[in-house]
């Protein structure tokens, strides 16, 4: 009988037992990512999947206004999802850290400026770009430090937000040099301000400690 001739039924046809659900947290995924190219996307999606690596999943959908300016710009989600790829090491290439940049669609000026601020040449130092990333996000060094909360706690969405106080302490002093305003003392004493609520919660920092406090 010629293929086109040949009649299928549902008994002939294998459809494997964990397709369905990989189908639903693909559609899940790109529901909370929104990937300017879902396509694109889709391909990078699924050859993180077949390599066992951190997909470029956002972990929630991000709200905001959208303007020409901000259309396809670096977002708390998305630096988080470039954190949960490349933080395996101290650094990273700065070849590959255009890839995954890339991967997302996300503007090449942007990355062009973080890069520059932080005056990597080869391998970038990943903790010192994820301040630099937060810093474009929040504006200021304390709103900086919040966003960096959010992104680097292993607290479920909503939480505390906690991150380890030596992690805070080395994004802080990191910021506070780059700024080159801030004194010494200045440093010290926000320092040592948080030093009694952090020791009481066994060396975590969470934003309720310092969002009242001034740099």
């Amino acid at each position: 009988m010629p293929l086109s001739d040949r009649i299928y039924c549902a008994q002939q046809i294998n459809i494997p037992p964990d397709l369905p659900d990989i189908l639903k947290q693909f559609t899940k995924a790109a529901i909370r990512t929104q990937p300017p190219d879902v396509l694109q996307w889709s391909a990078d999606y699924f050859t993180a999947l077949s390599e066992g690596e951190p997909l470029p999943v956002k972990d929630r959908l991000e709200i905001f206004a959208k303007t020409p300016n901000t259309d396809n710009t670096l977002t708390p989600g998305l630096l988080k999802v470039l954190h949960e790829q490349l933080s395996s090491e101290e650094s990273v290439s700065r070849e590959k850290l255009v890839q995954k940049w890339t991967d997302l669609r996300l503007p090449a000026e942007q990355l062009d400026t973080l890069l520059s601020l932080g005056n990597f040449s080869t391998q970038v130092h990943w903790m010192h770009f994820v301040a630099l990333g937060c810093s474009a996000l929040g504006g200021t060094i304390i709103s900086a430090l919040k966003f960096a909360c959010e992104i680097l706690s292993d607290d479920p969405e909503g939480g505390e937000a906690r991150i380890p106080f030596d992690t805070f302490v080395s994004l802080y002093r990191y910021l506070a040099e780059l700024d080159g305003d801030i004194p010494q003392d200045e440093i010290d004493r926000f320092l040592f301000r948080l030093h009694e609520p952090v020791t009481q919660r066994g060396g975590m920092v969470q934003p309720a400690d310092f969002s009242d406090l001034h740099v």
